[in-house]
């Protein structure tokens, strides 16, 4: 196995517990090159993060486990600080790991900002949620874009794939396993790209009907196509 640009394996683990009508952080740990940007409190109690990296961005060999838990009846928000760039790789790949548990009454909004696969970049996620039950709440954004279009770079990486696990009480609810090789597949066809520049998954669980529709209300009047399912 290609060794990590660091040495090790870059870790990110975050903790949210309820504790006095407040969402608070209650254990939080990191490696090079990431590390967290003091938590903004929300007005309703909960806790807004952003994870913030001293890198350029992923490299060949990175390797990447990052782990979030809400504890019952908090509320934690997960951004990014920028688009993830995933570097040109002559060879190899990265790889990333993300842990999503969510207990019982919790509210877990995961919203980072798109991925730009550089040419030649292969990059491999698996992604697993945990819900305790149908009382746990998530928002799962997902946003991958075509690469560097400014720099001719549309749809020049070489593999980008993405595993997500969806368990509620332990049992498989959702699966989706996409894997692109541009060179491989028509990217600008029709049921992908489509001449867009960026692609988006919203995952939605324990959401209520009308968040639902506002949330499609608010795709519908931009510039976007979409489906539900």
């Amino acid at each position: 196995m290609e060794r990590n640009q660091f040495g090790k394996t870059s870790q990110l683990s975050v903790q949210a517990e309820y504790r006095d009508g407040k969402t608070i952080l209650t254990d939080v740990s990191f490696t090079a090159p990431y590390k967290l940007m003091h938590p903004f409190p929300k007005a309703n109690g909960g806790v807004q993060i952003i994870p913030v990296c001293a890198s350029a961005g992923i490299m060949r060999g990175d390797r990447q486990e990052f782990s979030y838990q809400v504890g019952e009846n908090a509320e934690l928000e997960v951004l990014s600080q920028s688009y993830d760039k995933i570097h040109k790789m002559d060879d190899g790949c990265a790889r990333r790991h993300i842990q999503l548990d969510v207990k019982r009454n919790a509210t877990l909004y995961y919203a980072p900002q798109p991925v730009i696969p550089f040419a030649h970049s292969a990059f491999d996620s698996a992604i697993t949620i945990q819900l305790s039950d149908e009382s746990s709440h998530v928002f799962f954004q997902d946003i991958l874009s075509c690469g560097r279009t400014a720099y001719g770079e549309r749809f020049a990486y070489r593999r980008f794939s993405s595993k997500i696990m969806v368990y509620r009480a332990g049992e498989l609810i959702y699966r989706d396993n996409t894997r692109y090789e541009p060179d491989q597949m028509p990217m600008e066809g029709i049921g992908m790209y489509e001449g867009y520049t960026h692609m988006a998954n919203l995952l939605l669980f324990g959401v209520d009907t009308q968040t639902q529709e506002k949330i499609w209300e608010l795709i519908d009047a931009s510039d976007c196509d979409g489906g539900v399912t």
